[in-house]
């Protein structure tokens, strides 16, 4: 059975993307911790991070590098932290967390933002995005 972060990559769950590319895919987390939260997948499931082949780990990593980038850019943080817990959802993936402070990551308070919030910050991450093809 497809995960839920499959179903999302094919179009059958709406999302808040803000990155693509033919291997890998980003969007903003619905149950953010902070405003920006966003996760970042390999379009290919594979439960556990760590059985990724290792050109696909690297990839995703390097796509992660560039959207956490993009992040910096358009949302006011001090930096953009990097957590890989993968325990509720049978899919790889890696959350990129705006932060100001350590105390910014904590899973047990997440924020509530509307559908509008949702939809500028996911636009500003791929705006920053597409301008950065290239690089």
């Amino acid at each position: 059975m497809a995960s839920i972060f499959s179903k999302i990559i094919a179009g059958e769950i709406p999302c808040y993307k803000v990155a693509e590319d033919e291997n890998f895919f980003a969007f903003l987390d619905i149950n953010p911790v902070m405003p920006g939260h966003t996760l970042v997948v390999p379009k290919h499931e594979v439960d556990y991070i760590f059985d990724l082949e290792e050109d696909e780990y690297a990839g995703l990593a390097k796509f992660a590098r560039r959207v956490a980038r993009c992040m910096k850019q358009v949302i006011d943080c001090k930096k953009v932290a990097v957590v890989v817990l993968g325990l509720e959802v049978p899919h790889a993936h890696i959350h990129l967390i705006p932060i100001t402070k350590e105390g910014d990551v904590n899973f047990g308070q997440k924020k509530t933002l509307s559908a509008d919030e949702m939809t500028a910050i996911a636009k500003k991450i791929a705006d920053e995005y597409d301008l950065t093809k290239g690089e």
